[in-house]
């Protein structure tokens, strides 16, 4: 456990941290944003035919081709990665093969250009570089001091920034294989955003003729979410003002986009007018300005083949961000067990980039994993285990399916040679088999199945347990609220239900880590996926946005799987 204090830089939040009336403002008129033509379809594939063209001449590496992100050898290249707080935390060097230990196969640096905080050396970024490469990383480098710009006083330019990009150019040069640079974080609030339009262009067009060829990075206005529009709006003339085509858009999605319907909009629309996306930062855990709905993000780019990248490692003045606390990978959050391990997270969609070796040319599928075996079953989950498969390359990850007549149902993923299956019925009987994945993407045969039938009754003991509840925050109406069960016992819990009740007529209005059922004041929630094993002195953590009616005393009992907890 980390004991040093933290440093007293604090992270500026992302722009889930904005007044409530600025971001509120903006709910509507996203809803109501049309193509408006910009984006039109035929508008896309006339420019798309000279950057196409443009694109012969384009230096080897990372670059857009037919809207989409690849690598120098032409393959597809979808960032699955994190976001990194390095220039505030320069000691946290560890932190990038915590990162890659992940899954992820990109880092998005924080680095500073001198006009807000302390200026990344040009020493210090071709280290981070080195790190990233040595940890098989792509790098996304940006300058952070631009947040916000129009509306923060302090923020600092574009221009500033591109400056400070043609300083380190003897560092970038070279390294286009590798580095994406994101000109500027966030750069423009929510005062005036048509204002982003012409100093974006010209920092892009300053960049190309100090001699960049590296894939340049650009961020929406609206604190990164365009809630109004605007890069929707202008991107087609934007990516046409950059000489080679290398160019990516960035949108920044936390509490704006809190329906389906709002982050496929947003998506599908670049995706149709071929311009070339990512979701640069995202949050999940809901706050008192909205709730993002991550899982659509997370869905919608591995179903529309875009990159994410999720926001932040660790660090947070608010740490309802951070991935994992305190810089520990022992110690994720709710919040990073969604993104590492849930449906559609790292562990289960990130490819490493092929220029680092492990995909070019791999074509050999790994060996079939061996036939997993069944312990720990309950009446609604199964611990499976399985022998490693083998593969020229290396295995990254397995799939676990349900086979039922023939048919398949994808389950569960994990990166290592066992996994819980949660959410089953009780007194039912399964079929589960495994595959293996490589960093290519190759896929082994099936293994064996194995067969388990669940239990009648409850799930595991409780045992000892014990269960800390604080109220992380609370305004008007509602509350948001953390609960953290604890294994004390000396034998993992495998699949758990655990009870309690609000006596002040409190509602939980959304969860994550778990699944709530609530009948009056009494709750009892089950687990999710991801935090459905706790091991022994180990502790799960569950999150939660709840509704207030009257006052916000907390529950003054818990049990787990029927057993009495001890308060944290």
């Amino acid at each position: 456990m980390r004991t040093a204090p933290r440093t007293a830089h604090r992270t500026p939040r992302p722009a889930r941290s904005k007044p409530l009336a600025l971001l509120l403002r903006g709910l509507a008129a996203l809803l109501g944003l049309a193509l408006a033509g910009t984006l039109g379809p035929a508008a896309a594939q006339a420019a798309d035919r000279g950057h196409e063209a443009r694109a012969q001449t384009r230096a080897a590496g990372l670059h857009i081709s037919d809207g989409r992100l690849v690598e120098g050898n032409g393959n597809d290249f979808v960032m699955r990665g994190i976001n990194h707080a390095h220039t505030w935390y320069p000691g946290e060097t560890q932190s990038l093969a915590d990162i890659k230990a992940t899954g992820a196969n990109t880092v998005r640096v924080v680095l500073s250009d001198g006009y807000r905080w302390s200026r990344n050396s040009p020493a210090d970024v071709a280290s981070v570089i080195g790190q990233c490469k040595a940890n098989r990383l792509i790098c996304v480098l940006e300058v952070h001091d631009t947040t916000g710009y129009g509306e923060d006083s302090a923020a600092g330019t574009l221009d500033h920034a591109a400056d400070y990009w043609i300083s380190l150019k003897d560092v970038l040069d070279g390294e286009e294989d590798y580095v994406v640079i994101n000109i500027g974080n966030e750069p423009w609030g929510n005062t005036n955003p048509a204002g982003w339009t012409a100093p974006t262009t010209a920092a892009i067009q300053k960049l190309r003729a100090a001699g960049f060829a590296h894939t340049i990075m650009v961020d929406a206005p609206n604190w990164g979410q365009d809630w109004e529009g605007v890069m929707r709006a202008q991107a087609r003339s934007v990516y046409d003002a950059d000489t080679t085509g290398n160019l990516i858009f960035s949108i920044h999605m936390y509490s704006v986009y809190n329906t389906a319907d709002k982050v496929t909009d947003y998506l599908h629309a670049f995706v149709n007018a071929g311009l070339p996306l990512l979701i640069g930062e995202f949050g999940g855990p809901a706050d008192q300005y909205g709730d993002p709905d991550e899982d659509t993000m997370m869905a919608t780019a591995e179903e529309l083949g875009l990159g994410y990248l999720a926001w932040s490692w660790s660090g947070n003045t608010d740490p309802i961000l951070d991935l994992v606390l305190d810089f520990d990978p022992a110690r994720p959050s709710s919040w990073g067990e969604r993104v590492f391990n849930g449906p559609d997270g790292i562990g289960e969609t990130s490819r490493e980039a092929t220029v680092f070796g492990g995909g070019q040319g791999d074509t050999e599928a790994p060996t079939a994993p061996g036939t997993p075996t069944a312990s720990a079953v309950t009446a609604s989950s199964a611990t499976l285990s399985w022998a490693a498969a083998t593969d020229d390359v290396g295995v990254t990850a397995y799939d676990v399916v349900r086979v039922n007549s023939g048919s398949e149902t994808k389950v569960a993923s994990s990166t290592t040679t066992s996994v819980s299956v949660t959410g089953l019925s009780a007194g039912t009987a399964y079929s589960f088999a495994v595959y293996a994945r490589d960093a290519a993407g190759n896929r082994s045969a099936r293994s064996g199945t194995v067969a388990v039938t669940t239990k009648e009754g409850g799930g595991t003991p409780g045992g000892t347990c014990s269960v800390g509840y604080q109220v992380i925050g609370e305004w008007p109406g509602g509350f948001q609220g953390e609960i953290t069960i604890g294994n004390t016992g000396t034998a993992a819990v495998n699949g758990w239900t655990l009870g309690f009740a609000f006596a002040d007529g409190q509602a939980i209005t959304n969860m994550w880590g778990g699944t709530p059922a609530q009948t009056g004041g009494t709750v009892n929630v089950t687990p999710a996926s991801y935090t459905s094993t706790i091991a022994a002195g180990g502790s799960v953590t569950v999150g939660f946005t709840g509704s207030l009616s009257g006052g916000n005393s907390a529950p003054t009992a818990f049990t787990l799987n029927g057993a009495a907890c001890t308060r944290a």
